[in-house]
């Protein structure tokens, strides 16, 4: 029970890469998720995260109104946001090697991804804490 495929969300909601910014900002809105795998024909791309939106947009300080930051984002493909080079684990890495990547990495979610690096699911803070809550609540969890 302490490998990551116990613990991690399974088949993740994810974008392909010829979607645009803005596809995958109301994608991560509307399914109030905070990081988007990217994809090629079923293949891993990247990730895009709300941070790296965040700091991809323009700043506060421009002179571009609200409309025109849209349609910036609207015509910018989400390859130019996204980290090409994610993080990823195998469901069978125990939880708590994931966990200290996690920690010393400051990362919130790793990808992943089984033995042909297909995307089968994703860990996160939130599945982490999870861990630690069922854990500490029923320590015998980690016996099974």
């Amino acid at each position: 029970m302490t490998k990551v495929g116990r613990w991690m969300t399974q088949t993740p909601i994810t974008i392909e890469k010829d979607a645009t910014v803005i596809e995958a900002v109301h994608l991560m809105k509307e399914k109030n998720i905070r990081r988007l795998p990217i994809m090629d024909k079923g293949k891993i791309v990247g990730i895009l995260t709300e941070k790296m939106v965040a700091d991809f947009k323009p700043s506060k300080a421009t002179s571009l109104d609200t409309w025109e930051i849209h349609y910036i984002l609207s015509k910018t493909p989400v390859t130019e946001a996204m980290n090409p080079t994610p993080y990823k684990v195998k469901p069978d890495t125990d939880l708590t090697d994931a966990v200290k990547l996690l920690h010393d990495r400051k990362l919130n979610g790793v990808l992943v991804v089984d033995d042909s690096d297909s995307l089968v699911g994703i860990l996160t803070i939130t599945n982490a804490l999870e861990a630690l809550m069922e854990i500490c609540r029923n320590p015998e969890v980690c016996r099974e």
